[in-house]
């Protein structure tokens, strides 16, 4: 059964709207350790965040507390960056999936290009092996990302599922079919296989159907349903989905 990771990267968004630089402040809310919390309680796996180089919103001091605070396992998201580098071997995530970085994007509009960049990367790999890091890729659902993303030893890679989630119908099978033939490449290269981004309470249904998927990692869907229903009955309708429990 895939789990669930929930990216909590957009509740410290709506933090840093109202209280960028007073984290400390007596009335800073939301508190993001809460927010992880309660993904926890409802059933999540894992938590992610992403923390990225202008800081917009996830902050150092959010991946220390959260490191010591989470009952599950903490994925940090990270460019290959050296001082960001600098922080995941001070904090040491459970996992470290290393994604592109923009800082004009508005999230992440696509996945690493791990050929062009294995010999950057691999230094970075290395450092994260040696500290007992879990390392995934996080890439586009193509052939040549995935054989470098296994030539350079890392555990896993998450595959970008935003070309699916952002498809006309008429192509949407289309793109269910590439992560389908990429996810099976890349066990077959013996590696984990995760999928993220833009994935929704409707969309998942058809990721479902391919099979040996290990971990989904959803953000902004979740924290946009909570709105509506709480956090936590937010995470449980993700999993019921997961688990093949619509009703």
């Amino acid at each position: 059964m895939p789990k669930l990771g929930v990216n909590i990267d957009h509740v410290a968004t709506l933090r840093q709207a109202r209280y960028a630089g007073l984290l400390d402040a007596p009335n800073c809310e939301p508190n993001i350790l809460a927010a992880a919390s309660a993904c926890e309680r409802a059933g999540a796996q894992g938590i992610t965040i992403h923390l990225r180089a202008d800081r917009r919103h996830i902050q150092d001091q959010d991946v220390f507390r959260l490191r010591s605070s989470i009952i599950t396992k903490l994925n940090l998201e990270l460019g290959n960056s050296s001082d960001i580098l600098e922080t995941a071997l001070t904090v040491l995530p459970d996992d470290v999936c290393l994604v592109p970085e923009n800082r004009l994007e508005v999230t992440t509009e696509g996945g690493l290009d791990v050929a062009k960049n294995a010999k950057a990367l691999r230094r970075t790999v290395e450092r994260l092996h040696a500290a007992g890091i879990r390392v995934s890729m996080f890439i586009e659902p193509m052939a040549d990302q995935i054989n470098a993303s296994a030539d350079l030893g890392v555990e896993a890679v998450e595959l970008h599922t935003g070309a699916y989630a952002n498809a006309a119908p008429t192509f949407r099978e289309d793109e269910i079919e590439r992560l389908r033939a990429a996810a099976n490449l890349a066990r077959e290269r013996g590696l984990v296989v995760n999928a993220g981004h833009g994935i929704n309470y409707d969309n998942i249904k058809e990721l479902l159907s391919i099979k040996g998927w290990n971990e989904f990692n959803i953000g902004h869907s979740i924290v946009s349903r909570a709105l509506f229903t709480g956090l936590e009955g937010a995470v449980r309708e993700m999993i019921r989905l997961i688990e093949g429990n619509n009703s």
